[in-house]
């Protein structure tokens, strides 16, 4: 007793306490149990049974899992490329096993893990959603988070399969006034090229609902779905589903934004060291797409800056790609040369000879339509190439096992 008094004397109470937290789990250690033996020699297990490279592949997977769901519910964007991680995880986790020739073994699923993964996604959702499920604010959020009353388009619109149609659309029903054969008066009020965020209906051509635009996209991202199941070929596979699911998302999603281009851009600028044709693909896509983006920085101090970055960046590219790719055939044809150098100048007409037309006034949406319709045609070159890529590369590598 006279040993604790003097330790809890002064400064050194800290002595006496670490003393006598030592001395109660010494009298515990009959009752201790640790479930590190277990960890240890599952761990043992693991790596005495499978290849250094898959000694992490569970835990990663429900690590991307987790992230994935994460990200999903800080940012609602990542839906678009929310099939390719969900077959991903589905096909490459939640079974097991592969034939000898890749295909999937079925009687390897694991149900253990596919409620492991619900159960991730599951508890990031409602810690995300939960508080306003309780405030039953969630209509509300769901709302703001799918606006389907704000129209087929953006105030400008995306470089999609839409612009194409819209500006279609505005062609026939300019033609048809020309030729009376259409009537003013019954022309909708509501017009596309207003520059306002609203419902409107197309003149000539069939209008547009939010479930046509489901049903558009959905067809458009199977045959990229089905090959990632059925065929996954690795990590260039998935991340050419990955880059599909977001570019067919951008093509016939409804009220889609310019900036979502980049969801594409971002991960196919991996793809585009491997192989030429991938990286043909990269450039008219990255061009076009940072092209599409010119019109949100509108102000003059923008204009010399978005050009330059937009110039160091193609030109920088497109030579590094050409000298990877040097004993292969060319990065474009004389088509694909032809459209990339009309950007410029499109750019001269829009940002210094329209300004200053009569045009201006009357014509306004002039700028952003030659822009939208122009950048919609690369865009949607770009993702009808790498379909057929795809779809070609599987067809041969059927070939070649037969």
């Amino acid at each position: 007793m006279a040993f604790f008094r003097i330790a809890t004397s002064g400064d050194s109470w800290f002595s006496a306490l670490a003393l006598g937290v030592t001395l109660l789990k010494f009298l515990l250690l009959p009752t201790y149990h640790s479930t590190d033996f277990e960890v240890h020699r599952n761990w043992l297990a693991i790596t005495h049974s499978l290849p250094i490279s898959q000694w992490y592949y569970e835990k990663r997977h429900l690590e991307g899992a987790f992230l994935f769901a994460v990200l999903l519910h800080f940012k609602h964007i990542y839906l678009y490329v929310a099939p390719a991680y969900g077959i991903y995880l589905l096909r490459s986790y939640c079974f097991t096993a592969n034939k000898p020739d890749g295909s999937i073994q079925w009687n390897s699923f694991s149900s253990v893990r596919l409620i492991s993964l619900g159960l991730i996604v599951f508890l990031v959702s409602a810690l995300s959603l939960g508080p306003f499920l309780a405030l039953n604010q969630l209509p509300q959020v769901f709302s703001r988070l799918f606006p389907f009353k704000r129209g087929l388009c953006h105030a400008y619109w995306a470089p999609n399969f839409w612009a194409l149609y819209n500006t279609l659309d505005k062609v026939l029903s300019v033609i048809g006034l020309k030729l009376k054969l259409l009537d003013p008066n019954k022309i909708p009020k509501a017009s596309m090229t207003s520059g306002l965020v609203q419902q409107f209906q197309h003149t000539v051509l069939p209008s547009v609902t939010p479930l046509a635009t489901l049903i558009c996209t959905l067809i458009t991202i199977l045959p990229s779905i089905f090959c990632l199941w059925f065929k996954p070929q690795g990590p260039r596979g998935f991340l050419r589903c990955l880059i599909l699911c977001a570019l067919s998302s951008f093509m016939f999603g409804w009220h889609v934004h310019e900036k979502a281009i980049l969801l594409a851009i971002l991960p196919m600028s991996l793809l585009s060291v491997g192989k030429a044709g991938d990286a043909s693909i990269f450039l008219i896509l990255t061009t076009t797409g940072h092209y599409s983006l010119f019109p949100l920085l509108f102000t003059a101090p923008e204009l010399p800056i978005k050009i330059l970055l937009m110039l160091l960046f193609t030109i920088y590219s497109i030579s590094s790609l050409k000298t990877l790719f040097r004993k292969e055939k060319r990065l474009f044809n004389w088509m694909e040369t032809f459209y990339l150098l009309g950007l410029g100048p499109l750019e001269v007409f829009c940002e210094f000879i329209f300004p200053f037309t009569s045009w201006k006034l009357t014509y306004s949406f002039i700028p952003l339509l030659l822009t939208s319709a122009y950048c919609a045609v690369g865009i949607t070159y770009a993702w009808f190439r790498l379909y057929v890529s795809v779809l070609t590369d599987l067809t041969v590598s059927k070939t070649k096992k037969q």
